[in-house]
C-alpha cells in the first residue's frame, strides 16, 4: 500500500512539473518514470498512474474552466458529442489522460522488471 501511494504522488509531482514545460504526452512521461522507479504488481500496474494523472487533468481543467465559466469547455462539449456537458468533457479529458499514463505506466513497470533480470 505504501508503494501505491508513493507512486501517486511521484506521478502527479513529474506530471506537474513535466507539465510546465512539455505538451500533453508529458503525462506519460510521469507514468513512465514513476512505474519504472516504484515497482507496482497485479492492477495496480495500470490503476494508480491512470488515477493519479485521472485526478490530476479532472481537477486541473475544472479549475482552467471555472475561471471562464465554462464557456469554452461547453463549446467544445456541443462539439463532441456530449450534449452540451461541460462537466462530462472534464470526465472524458481524465479518462484520456488517465489511460495514456496508465499504458505508459504497464511499458515502465516492464522495462524495470527487464532491466532489474
Amino acid at each position: 500500500m505504501k508503494q501505491h501511494i508513493i507512486n501517486f504522488v511521484v506521478t502527479i509531482i513529474i506530471a506537474l512539473i513535466l507539465s510546465q514545460f512539455l505538451p500533453w504526452w508529458s503525462v506519460m512521461v510521469a507514468g513512465f518514470v514513476s512505474a519504472l522507479f516504484f515497482r507496482l504488481k497485479r492492477a495496480a500496474i495500470f490503476l494508480v498512474p491512470f488515477l493519479a494523472i485521472f485526478c490530476f487533468w479532472a481537477v486541473y481543467a475544472f479549475i482552467m474552466s471555472s475561471g471562464n465559466d465554462f464557456t469554452l469547455a461547453k463549446k467544445i462539449a456541443v462539439l463532441l458529442p456530449l450534449g452540451g456537458n461541460p462537466y462530462l468533457l472534464i470526465l472524458v479529458t481524465g479518462l484520456v489522460g488517465g489511460i495514456s499514463a496508465g499504458v505508459a505506466g504497464m511499458f515502465g513497470n516492464v522495462l524495470g522488471v527487464l532491466v532489474r533480470k
